[in-house]
């Protein structure tokens, strides 16, 4: 693990090695970290102030979203990055237990030139105290570009596509309300809606740790030829995530998988809705695709979600 800040490499692409072994990193999953990505996503759920299915508090099943992410920062210096998320993919394990040391390690593992782009693959693994997975994430991004120059401009079509997100529901089904047995193809699960402020991109995105980038900085946004600070890709993954937890209950903790693109720019104030359909259902899971959408009919992220269905489903309720 790379300790001095003289050890490390700027963030370009050309600097990639592959494959990069990054970490291990140790995190204590303390109260102050979940009260900051309570905040971040205004989601202060019970489970991660009091009891829980879990036995105690647990971490929101994205506390470590960054910690992932960001394992980078462990070879590079994070403040030369210019880099635009394109991809995540995201497989839940295990809850974290609120005051556990987890340890994170991964590096990259490919790199590839799409479109005159570059782009790089990191993939990184969350572990328990006692050894256990807790989250596995696989991310994509452009790494090294000009902003401005590429999002609203259909970014994410360089890249291959297994299949396509429809987007629709069907109007004449009722709002499948919870993960169900038999729920019927295209219906509508819930929608929730919010606007981060430039005060939760900043906590969400690290600017107390000193990352000055598009996402917390006018200045570094403007200069990248931005009108606004973006929303991290991340962050908006928290939003999906939230939505799915209050559909599938704890089973999303320990069984939960997401799969997202992210097609178009949220800006620092946008008002952003998450919802999507029900697919269908296989081996007792029940598939999904979601998406985030603008007022004005954006769509800022779409994918595909899944998790085992339980019958009797416990969900967190809001402290506020």
């Amino acid at each position: 693990m790379v300790t001095s800040t003289s050890q490390l490499k700027e963030a370009r692409y050309e600097l990639v090695e592959v494959p990069e072994p990054m970490g291990p990193v140790t995190i204590v999953v303390d109260r102050r970290k979940v009260v900051d990505y309570a905040y971040a996503q205004d989601d202060f759920g019970s489970w991660y102030f009091g009891d829980s299915p879990f036995g105690g508090p647990v971490g929101h099943p994205l506390v470590l979203a960054n910690d992932l992410l960001f394992l980078f920062y462990e070879n590079y210096d994070g403040n030369t990055a210019q880099g635009l998320h394109t991809h995540e993919h995201l497989r839940f394990h295990a809850p974290v237990r609120v005051g556990e040391t987890v340890r994170v390690e991964g590096g990259y593992t490919d790199k590839y030139e799409r479109r005159g782009q570059g782009y790089v693959v990191l993939e990184a693994v969350a572990y328990g105290e006692d050894g256990r997975p807790l989250v596995t994430h696989v991310g994509r991004e452009i790494m090294r570009t000009v902003a401005g120059e590429i999002v609203g401009k259909g970014r994410s079509a360089g890249e291959e596509r297994a299949r396509t997100v429809l987007g629709t529901v069907d109007d004449a089904a009722p709002v499948q309300a919870v993960a169900a047995p038999g729920a019927p193809a295209r219906a509508a699960i819930p929608t929730l809606t919010t606007r981060f402020t430039q005060d939760q991109m900043s906590v969400f995105s690290w600017a107390g740790r000193g990352y000055r980038n598009v996402h917390t900085d006018r200045e570094k946004a403007a200069a990248s030829g931005l009108d606004r600070t973006i929303v991290q890709a991340q962050q908006q993954t928290g939003l999906i995530v939230q939505n799915l937890v209050a559909f599938f209950g704890a089973s999303f903790f320990t069984s939960g998988e997401l799969d997202l693109r992210f097609v178009s720019p949220a800006y620092a104030g946008d008002e952003l809705t998450t919802t999507g359909a029900v697919v269908g259902e296989a081996d007792g899971r029940l598939e999904l695709e979601v998406w985030i959408t603008k007022p004005d009919g954006t769509r800022t992220a779409v994918g595909w979600a899944s998790a085992r269905i339980d019958e009797n489903p416990d969900r967190p309720t809001s402290l506020l």
